[in-house]
């Protein structure tokens, strides 16, 4: 079962985030060989999609990171959307590590 985490963006701001993946048993989970995915979506049914630039930032101590450009969440209308991470083994089996919503706060600069 994924965990839940909300996040708040800045819109136009650069966006980055670390996730540490741990087993069910509470111990790190090595990722090597390990590839990530995670998108943001107004709803859960929206065809639009952003994609995080998502990385596996250290295999052996289960570290993930998922950003987003400043071009990327200037291109995002305030409020609020949903988000999840997925990784895949190397069998192919997928598991989705973290969701929750995240809220895009509207920026003055442009």
């Amino acid at each position: 079962m994924a965990i839940i985490s909300n996040l708040t963006v800045d819109q136009g701001s650069t966006f980055t985030a670390n996730i540490d993946c741990t087993a069910l048993d509470g111990n790190i989970l090595n990722l090597t060989g390990y590839t990530v995915a995670a998108q943001l979506r107004k709803t859960y049914d929206s065809s639009t999609k952003t994609d995080f630039t998502a990385a596996i930032a250290n295999a052996t101590t289960g570290r993930l990171t998922i950003s987003l450009s400043a071009t990327q969440t200037n291109a995002l209308a305030a409020g609020r959307y949903v988000y999840d991470v997925e990784i895949t083994d190397t069998g192919g089996i997928v598991t989705r590590v973290v969701e929750g919503q995240v809220e895009i706060t509207p920026g003055v600069t442009r």
